[in-house]
C-alpha cells in the first residue's frame, strides 16, 4: 500500500486546525476533503449496471444525483438507482436510430426526460402515474444525427439542440415548439467541402446562461449570445460573439471538436479527434476570426505539432509570443468515436475523459497533469459522467454495461508508466484491423501478414 505523504498529513491536520479555530468555514473544509487527489487514487469500480442490448452512448444523473439516466444503440433509455445497481424504469425512446443524449429536465421531478437520436429527433418523455412513459416528437433535423441538447441553467422549459446539418434549434416546453436559430458557418474552409460545420456538441454557460458554445467537424469552438436574437426574426443572427482556438491548429483541416464543458467558472474545455483537450478562459476568446500564419505555433513545454496523441509531454500556458495560452491535457486517444469530456470535482478541480484505449483519464485542472488512468472498457470510453455532489463517476463505451466509481479502495492506485505507448499501439491495432477487413475483401492478405509480424 502507498502510504501517505507527510505533506499530504501536514495539510489535512492544518485544514482541520483551521475550521476549529473557524478560519475555514465547514462549505470549504468538506469542498477541499471533497476534492482531495487521495480520493481520486481510491476510485474503483462500485456496481456494474447491466440491462442495455447495446452501446450506452448517454449518462446524466438528476439533479439529487440518486437517480442515473442511460441511452443506447438498443433505442431504450433507462433509470437507475445506480447505489443499489437497480434499473428502476425501463421504456422505448420512441427514436428510430441510436439514443445519443437523454437529461432531466430540471424541476420536473424526475418525470421529464429530453432525448435525441441518430434519427435526428429531438423527443421528450413523460412518465406518468403508475410508471407508463408518454413520448412526444418536439423538433427534428432534417437528415441530420444530433449528438447533444444543452439544457438552460436553472430552467424547467428551455433547452438547445445542434445537429450534424449545422443547425442550431431552441425549444421551450411550455410551446413544444422548435425554434432555428441559425446554421453555424464554417469559419475558413480551405478545402471547400461545406459552408456549414456540422457540430457535434454545444454547452451552457452556468454562469450566464444566454452564452452558450457550439463545436463540431472544425477546429474554432464558437460561443453565441442569444441575446442578439431578435424573436420576431429581424436580426441576422448567426455571428458569434467570440471564438476559441490553439493557435497551432489554425488552418488544420484534419481535426475537429468532439466535446465542450463549461466549469462553474465559466471556463471552456474542449475536446479535438485526432489532438488533445484544451481549456480556455474567456479572456483567451477571438474576437474576429483568425486566419492561417506560419507564425500561429504554441509551445507548451515541448512542440505539441509533433506529439502524438497517446503520449505524454509537459506543458505551460504561455505562446511564443508572451501571451496566454490553453492549457493542454494529454495522454488519451480520441479518434474513433465522438467522446465527451468533463470537469470533475466539487469546484472542477479536474478534467475527465474517455479514450480509444478503453481507459478513462484523469487531469489536474490546474497544470494538465495526468493524475489517474483506469481501465473501464475493453474497447474505446465514451462518456464519463460525474455525480453532482459526490466524488463518485459513472462511464460507459463501446461495451453495453455501465460502471459507476466511487473512492472507496483500499489501496491508492498509481499511474502505469506505459501508458503513452499502450494508447498508441492499441489505435495502431485499430487502424491494423481496419486495414486487414479491406484487404480479406480483396485477396490481398499475403501482402500485410510479414507486416503485422515485424510490428509484433
Amino acid at each position: 500500500m502507498k502510504k501517505r505523504s507527510s505533506a499530504d498529513i501536514d495539510q489535512a491536520v492544518v485544514n482541520v486546525w483551521k475550521r476549529e479555530l473557524g478560519q475555514l468555514s465547514t462549505r470549504n473544509f468538506a469542498h477541499r476533503f471533497a476534492a482531495s487527489e487521495d480520493l481520486v487514487s481510491r476510485l474503483e469500480i462500485h456496481k456494474k449496471l447491466e440491462k442495455h442490448d447495446g452501446c450506452v452512448n448517454t449518462l446524466s444523473f438528476n439533479a439529487g444525483g440518486d437517480i442515473l439516466v442511460s441511452g443506447s444503440d438498443d433505442l431504450r433509455v433507462i433509470l437507475w438507482d445506480w447505489e443499489t445497481g437497480r434499473d428502476k424504469l425501463s421504456f422505448r425512446s420512441g427514436h428510430a436510430n441510436n439514443v445519443f443524449q437523454a437529461n432531466f429536465m430540471p424541476f420536473s421531478d424526475d418525470r421529464t426526460i429530453i432525448t435525441c437520436a441518430a434519427d435526428g429527433e429531438i423527443r421528450q418523455a413523460q412518465i406518468l402515474e403508475g410508471g407508463e412513459v408518454k413520448t412526444i416528437l418536439l423538433g427534428k433535423h432534417e437528415e441530420s444525427q444530433v449528438h447533444k441538447l444543452a439544457i438552460e441553467p436553472g430552467s424547467a422549459h428551455i433547452f438547445y439542440s445542434c445537429g450534424e446539418d449545422g443547425v442550431v434549434q431552441h425549444f421551450d416546453l411550455r410551446t413544444r415548439s422548435a425554434t432555428e436559430l441559425f446554421t453555424c458557418l464554417c469559419v475558413d474552409d480551405l478545402k471547400g467541402y461545406r459552408p456549414y460545420v456540422p457540430l457535434n456538441a454545444i454547452a451552457i454557460d452556468p454562469r450566464n446562461p444566454d452564452l452558450f458554445a457550439v463545436g463540431g467537424m472544425d477546429k474554432f469552438a464558437q460561443l453565441y449570445d442569444i441575446r442578439k436574437y431578435k424573436w420576431d426574426g429581424s436580426s441576422d443572427f448567426g455571428q458569434p460573439a467570440c471564438y476559441f482556438c490553439p493557435q497551432h491548429l489554425i488552418g488544420n483541416e484534419d481535426t475537429g471538436i468532439t466535446g465542450l464543458s463549461f466549469s462553474d467558472q465559466s471556463e471552456l474545455l474542449v475536446s479535438y479527434g485526432d489532438e488533445f483537450i484544451y481549456l480556455f478562459t474567456q479572456s483567451m476568446g477571438l474576437r474576429n476570426p483568425p486566419f492561417p500564419s506560419s507564425s500561429f505555433m504554441v509551445s507548451m513545454g515541448s512542440d505539441t505539432s509533433k506529439v502524438e496523441p497517446g503520449s505524454i509531454a509537459s506543458s505551460s500556458s504561455m505562446d511564443l509570443d508572451g501571451k496566454n495560452a490553453p492549457q493542454v491535457y494529454m495522454g488519451h486517444r480520441n479518434c474513433e468515436t465522438v467522446k465527451d469530456v468533463s470537469f470533475f470535482g466539487p469546484r472542477c478541480e479536474y478534467v475527465t475523459s474517455g479514450s480509444d484505449c478503453g481507459r478513462i483519464f484523469i487531469w489536474k485542472k490546474r497544470g494538465g497533469e495526468l493524475i489517474r488512468v483506469m481501465e473501464a472498457d475493453k474497447d474505446v470510453v465514451n462518456c464519463t459522467e460525474p455525480h453532482p455532489h459526490t466524488m463518485a463517476l459513472a462511464s460507459s463505451g463501446i461495451e453495453y454495461d455501465i460502471k459507476i466509481w466511487t473512492p472507496k479502495a483500499i489501496e491508492r492506485a498509481t499511474l502505469p508508466t506505459n501508458i503513452g505507448q499502450v494508447c498508441l499501439f492499441h489505435s495502431v491495432c485499430i487502424e491494423i484491423h481496419i486495414l486487414k477487413n479491406l484487404l480479406i475483401a480483396f485477396d490481398l492478405m499475403a501482402w500485410l501478414d510479414p507486416v503485422i509480424y515485424e510490428i509484433r
